[in-house]
């Protein structure tokens, strides 16, 4: 559930999070008394989201040459005024991830903004994707996939990334397509995940071609309306968990059936990695990546 928002960690969602072993967690503890974990009523330890939000900002100032024993020293207001002095003054990649990471976990809308807002005076939004974007959403997978975060969490760092995307986008529409290509972008059945094929949408018009954006989750049959309407169209979709592996040679054959063996059909995403090319239908075209699209735009 979206509402299940998480309030307590483990040591190990600690790790996860921080980057810094349990193990050193520990040290700091007992040595600097930097953090206080309670115990449940089976004496198992846990965090709060105080706790994470302070180990974040400690391993934040580590890495920019505090010393622990001098963290320590530090009131718990002093920490986080310090982390921002620093964020302010330091543009690298990494610095800007951590902002992001810390809007995400405090819902902290304001910071994502004024982050974004701050790339923006150094990096093109094409730039802010590929160096920020990305990487930030490839470790969110793995945070959620470890249930580090909540769905709440990734839900709101997901939304505002494609806030920023459909933004982006609406802007380019301001100028007339320069080719007659059509590309549908959909998500098949049961599929959500829609920030890369959102992007793709984004570079597709940046190239100059109209587009169709469907959107998650569209049963094939209603493609049928968009190639009764339009010529010379190629079909974009992205696997991310729909379909199944074992379900996929199926998928493209119905996609046959009822487009036409000519229309073509783009297909990204981590379930067609490991699909047998000899067994794939010729106006399907496999892309391991949305640079390999740009590639042949």
């Amino acid at each position: 559930m979206m509402n299940n928002t998480k309030q307590t960690f483990s040591i190990k969602d600690l790790e996860n999070l921080s980057g810094i072993k349990a193990h050193t967690i520990r040290i700091w503890e007992k040595r600097y008394n930097l953090l206080a974990p309670k115990r449940t009523e089976t004496n198992i330890r846990f965090y709060t989201l105080d706790d994470l939000q302070k180990l974040l900002n400690i391993s934040f100032l580590n890495q920019h040459g505090y010393k622990i024993s001098k963290i320590a020293e530090l009131s718990a207001e002093k920490i986080p005024v310090l982390v921002r002095e620093i964020l302010n003054n330091d543009r690298s990649s990494d610095d800007y991830m951590n902002k992001f990471k810390m809007a995400m976990i405090n819902f902290d809308q304001s910071l994502f903004y004024t982050t974004y807002n701050n790339l923006l005076n150094q990096k093109s939004f094409r730039e802010i994707f590929y160096k920020i974007f990305i990487p930030l959403l490839n470790e969110i997978g793995l945070l959620w996939q470890t249930n580090t975060i909540s769905p709440a969490q990734e839900h709101f760092i997901s939304n505002l990334i494609k806030q920023k995307i459909l933004i982006n986008t609406e802007n380019l529409y301001q100028e007339a397509p320069s080719h007659n290509k059509t590309f549908v972008l959909y998500l098949p059945e049961n599929e959500i995940h829609e920030i890369r094929l959102l992007y793709l949408n984004y570079e597709v018009n940046l190239h100059g071609y109209k587009s169709i954006y469907l959107g998650q989750t569209v049963p094939l049959k209603s493609l049928e309306d968009i190639k009764k309407n339009h010529e010379n169209v190629t079909f974009i979709s992205y696997f991310t968990v729909e379909p199944t592996v074992e379900r996929i040679y199926t998928y493209f054959e119905q996609f046959n059936e009822l487009m036409g063996k000519d229309t073509a059909l783009w297909v990204l995403g981590k379930q067609i990695h490991d699909l047998k090319l000899s067994s794939i239908p010729p106006n399907v075209r496999l892309l391991k990546s949305i640079q390999e699209v740009l590639e042949i735009l």
